[in-house]
């Protein structure tokens, strides 16, 4: 791939760095992960509270099925690390073993995730969180449905880009103190239906100051939109 090209598209993408590139892996490949998530069972948990509902994660790599942990071990190998730092011009990127915060993310109908900032620092690792690759597992998504994702400025006035949550997507962007994102309303999904993923984090072992408002923290931070109170 030119990575001149992405680089290009990925630093002009508002509210901040970004890039979406669909069908990037094999479609026949996908859809076995695909198939692997929608019968998965052995959650880690379920989320349930004023962020996120119904949402389910498992984040442990020797559960995963054989397909699923095959494409994450993927990206985290050399060849994809390469395509990352020239697509988004940030060296040294390393991968994170523990999938802390990744691997599947399942969100049932009804169910969402407020608008945040992620975590920005990995405590066991102690190291700093720079990249978020997120990819689709959802065949014959529908508008309707919502699900989203939603990128928001850092003044959280607006929803700058919103990316439907389609098959074999995938959504990279940076992390920082101010790159807000979420799916923040429920999706109207049949209930047999779930919006599934994969996140994949990416590290260095520094980052420029300018990226960091809060210092070195573990903590999601979630942010009201202007028509919403959370609890204190």
């Amino acid at each position: 791939m030119d990575t001149l090209a992405l680089n290009k598209t990925y630093l002009s993408g508002s509210p901040f760095p970004h890039i979406v590139i669909d069908n990037l892996f094999d479609a026949t490949l996908i859809a076995q992960v695909e198939n692997e998530i929608s019968n998965f069972t052995d959650w880690d948990g379920e989320k349930q509270f004023h962020g996120s509902v119904k949402k389910r994660y498992c984040g442990t790599p020797r559960k995963l099925p054989a397909s699923s942990r095959n494409l994450i071990q993927t990206l985290n190998e050399p060849d994809f690390l390469r395509l990352l730092e020239g697509m988004t011009g940030i060296p040294h990127l390393i991968p994170d073993p523990y999938l802390e915060g990744g691997g599947f993310h399942s969100i049932g109908s009804g169910g969402f995730l407020k608008i945040h900032a992620d975590f920005n620092w990995h405590a066991k690792l102690q190291l700093h969180r720079r990249v978020n690759v997120l990819l689709y597992l959802n065949s014959n998504w529908k508008e309707e449905w919502g699900g989203h994702l939603e990128l928001w400025d850092a003044d959280m006035t607006h929803c700058a880009k919103r990316i439907a949550p389609t098959f074999n997507r995938l959504a990279v962007f940076s992390t920082t103190d101010t790159s807000f994102h979420g799916h923040p309303d429920p999706i109207q999904c049949p209930q047999e239906i779930r919006r599934n993923s994969i996140a994949l984090y990416y590290y260095t072992t520094d980052r420029p100051d300018s990226e960091v408002k809060r210092g070195r923290s573990i903590q999601t931070d979630y942010r009201a939109r202007a028509n919403e109170n959370f609890p204190n």
